[in-house]
């Protein structure tokens, strides 16, 4: 019985409940989504703020804490799914977060019945929580103070508002936001290195081919196509001066050279090895560089220059520039993709690739540990993210937060750098630019025209009178648009500008018909598309929005763009 193998072990009921998200963002993803604690600064309709929470309750948020000073009242109760008859005058946070909680009872949560200006007025009020959702209407200024404490802190920040057929979200991300694992298409991410191949690559190759033209036919049919493309690759560079081939002209060229090679004089008339060597000829005879993204990531001064604070990222982010300066390559991924071979041999050629990669690994790691030392980092980097950076090394996303646009009342907007091409992008037929606008003379409006001086929810327009507040709003948009277009350097006279103005008027025509509300179904659907965005900021996987996005839910489309 002592030397029967230990009994196999099943998924836990957490990996048979979280089976499918796991497999998504894996463990490391799972666990930063149950470490943190998010925010919602909810106000208006407050629909979509809580269909958002909805969608990160499910996956196993940690903790949630919603703030929201509402009572729930009739209209309530014909928007939200999460309130009921029976909570009619009571705390619209608290009933909504109970429910919540239903849905999932690994998640905690809590909610603030306290107005949004004394919540905010106390000191550290922010500091509990890992992200922040601000569902709009709200205050500019109290906007604007929790943009500053998210600027300051870096703390991921959430800006929502939908609108009765239309809805729009921002994220205010870090200056820095490096991701790691962004999940590229898994046929992008074979890297065999068959025009910089290392020395027990070629030594196998050359001895599974060594007897290529005399070998049996079922062992001909079972030869690696990448044996089979290195083996050819030699021929090919005997007859062109020992050049490989680069050019499309010369790759279609050794393609045809490669097929012609296949024995055809089998019961299946051609061999599926020879098959896969000619269909990857074009996606793997390709010098492994690695993108401009990540050769401009290798130039950032917070690589070149390590500061004695710098993070992990940046540490072995250099480590790796180190590596690719020596080599001229990344550290190999080590995975190898399935192929016709017995599998004695796709055994041995795995383990080729992933001896190579442990070694490039290695090296890498033995850099980390020296710019530690020379840093006096106190806490070491594990093994396992150099491990995770290496693999991913070739994909590697840093993303450049910014704060997004704080309208405040009678102020004009400063678009920077985005100004060019927004104002281009606001003559195209389908551009959602124009929506943009309107939404952000939405937030003008309301900024104008407080309920009361005190503070509280700001009127939406089109409550009371729409036509008045149309023309309003109308020519409030009229001049984000202006101005807009005169930082750009261009000029409001040409004509293609006229129809853009017409698209916007349209755009606010329907926003203040609305009236502020929401509807259920855009509430939802935006939900959907900003804990998506969410959930890739708090496991720092996939690339999220960068950073505004629109959808139009009369045309049933999405644009975004940077701002």
């Amino acid at each position: 019985m002592a030397d029967l193998p230990p009994p196999v072990q099943g998924p836990t009921a957490k990996e048979k409940k979280y089976d499918r998200q796991l497999r998504l963002w894996g463990p490391t993803g799972q666990r930063a989504l149950e470490e943190s604690h998010i925010l919602l600064v909810n106000s208006g309709p407050g629909v979509v703020g809580i269909e958002t929470l909805k969608n990160l309750v499910l996956p196993g948020v940690g903790y949630f804490t919603i703030q929201d000073s509402a009572v729930v009242s009739e209209a309530d109760l014909g928007v939200n799914f999460f309130l009921e008859e029976r909570h009619l005058g009571g705390s619209r946070a608290e009933h909504t977060c109970n429910l919540l909680k239903e849905l999932n009872p690994d998640v905690q949560g809590d909610f603030i019945t306290e107005p949004v200006e004394s919540f905010l007025a106390k000191p550290d009020s922010l500091k509990p929580y890992t992200l922040v959702i601000v569902a709009a209407p709200i205050r500019p200024e109290l906007l604007a103070k929790i943009s500053a404490y998210a600027s300051a802190n870096s703390v991921q920040l959430f800006y929502i508002h939908s609108v009765g057929f239309y809805s729009h979200f921002s994220i205010h991300l870090p200056p820095s936001f490096p991701i790691v694992d962004t999940h590229p298409d898994p046929e992008t991410t074979t890297d065999l290195r068959l025009l910089k191949p290392w020395a027990e690559l070629i030594m196998f190759a050359e001895e599974k081919t060594k007897s290529l033209d005399t070998m049996a036919s079922d062992d001909h049919g079972h030869v690696p196509y990448v044996c089979l493309l290195l083996h050819y690759l030699e021929v090919w560079k005997k007859d062109h001066d020992g050049q490989q081939p680069r050019t499309y002209k010369e790759k279609t060229e050794f393609r045809d050279m490669v097929k012609k090679a296949a024995r055809t004089d089998n019961p299946e008339g051609g061999e599926e090895n020879y098959d896969e060597a000619v269909a990857a000829v074009l996606k793997s005879l390709n010098p492994p560089e690695p993108s401009g993204a990540v050769k401009e990531l290798f130039k950032d001064p917070e690589c070149l220059l390590l500061k004695d604070d710098a993070s992990s990222f940046w540490i072995i982010a250099h480590a790796v520039s180190l590596f690719y300066t020596k080599y001229g390559v990344l550290p190999l991924p080590g995975s190898v993709p399935d192929m016709k071979a017995r599998s004695s041999d796709y055994i041995q050629l795995q383990n080729v690739y992933k001896s190579k990669a442990r070694k490039d690994l290695a090296e890498v790691l033995d850099s980390v540990r020296f710019l530690e030392r020379n840093i006096n980092r106190s806490t070491p980097i594990e093994e396992k993210d150099v491990e995770a950076f290496c693999k991913n090394a070739a994909h590697i996303k840093l993303v450049r937060g910014r704060p997004f646009q704080v309208v405040q009342a009678g102020e004009t907007l400063k678009w920077g750098d985005t100004a060019k091409s927004l104002a281009q992008n606001l003559t195209f037929q389908d551009s959602l630019i124009p929506l943009y606008i309107a939404f952000l003379a939405f937030d003008e409006f309301t900024a104008m025209h407080d309920k009361d001086a005190l503070g509280g929810t700001p009127r939406a327009p089109g409550e009371t009178n729409p036509e008045v507040d149309t023309e309003k709003m109308t020519g409030i948009a009229f001049k984000i648009m202006d101005d807009l277009i005169k930082e750009a350097g261009t000029f409001i006279e040409d004509p293609d500008y006229s129809e853009a103005k017409t698209w916007v008027g349209e755009y606010v025509q329907e926003l203040v018909r609305a009236g502020g509300a929401e509807l259920h179904n855009i509430a939802t659907l935006t939900g959907g598309l900003v804990s998506q965005e969410v959930i890739k900021v708090m496991t720092e996987q996939y690339v999220p929005v960068d950073n505004t996005c629109i959808f139009d839910g009369v045309k049933s489309k999405t644009g975004v763009f940077r701002v």
